[in-house]
């Protein structure tokens, strides 16, 4: 590793990549710089690229640390090496964009370069961008519900994919939640991979009423909510080993089903990690070897249809999809009916009767 007071140069697997402005504080309470951050990539690169490796990722880039504004940016720098890899995508709105697809260890160290804290890479690979390779279920829990709330359901969602004969890979989000990502056949459309996802919300929250929801409307929802919209297209999700925006540097950390209900999530962090993948090894070490079919889901989403559950609400930047319900809050779509039915019932104008 060489170095210079504006930069240092990790050596990547064969490549050497510079680390402008190493010192630079990405949390500040944490004492955690850019260096830092590129360092770690670089140990638990092995375990990251297995999760966002091959795919086209959202650079997630916090240029003045956690303390300071941050983007989104779908396009990749026009300015960089030759050997970072692009793809373009076809979003729902029209337009294209290409985006990076890390490789190798270098690449996520040139991304940390860009103060890339966080990898959203989508669930599709390079190759084959219209086939999801994997199923994201995102437990999102509403105020007040507090850690073992979330591991109880965490563990409903395994006995229900044991039930679809699925395997399921938690990890810790990072932040309040626990993602489980199941790696399905490259078989099916985004729209059937979230219509399937939704079904599963469903049979969730059926297993475990008042503790999980599966309710796209945040009035309705009570316990756990399982965003079954991270499946639409264009949608990311901040993948194993991301470091996330909070003061003590936390990380989104893979586990075995074992570990969830002894699991602190603030164990989990940027200084921590490393050993622990040393470890242990990366515990989603064998996901790309089990990869499921969707079908018993689109089965149960067929029979949810004929008992009354068809679609559930879309995004509100996607076109309206056929068979989705009003895309309005209960509360204002009841403040509507009410409004028309008391228009309807005014007396029509014109001459009184004779």
């Amino acid at each position: 590793m060489a170095s210079t007071d504006e930069r240092e140069v990790l050596s990547c697997g064969g490549r050497d990549v510079a680390i402008t402005n190493p010192r630079k504080v990405l949390f500040p309470e944490a004492g955690v710089t850019k260096l830092d951050l590129a360092r770690y990539y670089l140990a638990v690169s092995d375990g990251a690229l297995r999760a966002a490796g091959g795919r086209p990722n959202v650079l997630v880039r916090y240029p003045n640390g956690i303390g300071g504004e941050f983007f989104y940016q779908k396009r990749a720098p026009e300015s960089r090496p030759e050997w970072i890899e692009v793809v373009s995508l076809h979003f729902p709105s029209g337009r294209t964009a290409e985006e990076v697809v890390p490789r190798d260890a270098a690449a996520l160290v040139w991304m940390a370069n860009l103060a890339c804290l966080e990898l959203h890479p989508h669930p599709v690979r390079a190759d084959d961008l219209d086939h999801p390779d994997e199923l994201r279920v995102d437990l999102d829990p509403v105020p007040g519900v507090e850690w073992p709330q979330i591991q109880q359901v965490a563990q409903v969602v395994r006995a229900a994919l044991d039930d679809l004969g699925l395997i399921g890979w938690p990890k810790t989000s990072g932040s309040r939640g626990i993602h489980v990502s199941i790696r399905i056949a490259r078989r099916w459309t985004f729209d059937q991979v979230r219509r399937a996802a939704l079904a599963l919300a469903r049979d969730v929250e059926r297993r475990a009423p008042g503790l999980a929801t599966s309710k796209w409307w945040k009035e309705e929802r009570q316990g756990v909510f399982l965003d079954y919209n991270q499946n639409a297209k264009d949608r990311t999700v901040a993948s194993a080993y991301s470091v996330r925006p909070l003061p003590d540097a936390r990380v989104s950390a893979p586990l075995a089903w074992d570990e969830i209900d002894e699991c602190d999530p603030g164990a989990f962090t940027l200084a921590t990690m490393p050993a622990r993948f040393a470890a242990v090894g990366d515990r989603h070490e064998a996901i790309d070897r089990h990869a499921g079919s969707i079908e018993a889901l689109l089965e149960l989403s067929a029979r949810q249809e004929r008992d009354g559950q068809g679609d559930a609400p879309w995004p509100p930047h996607y076109r309206k999809q056929p068979g989705e319900a009003p895309r309005v809050a209960p509360s204002r779509r009841k403040t509507a009916l009410q409004t028309t039915s008391k228009s309807s019932a005014k007396p029509a104008g014109g001459r009184k009767g004779r």
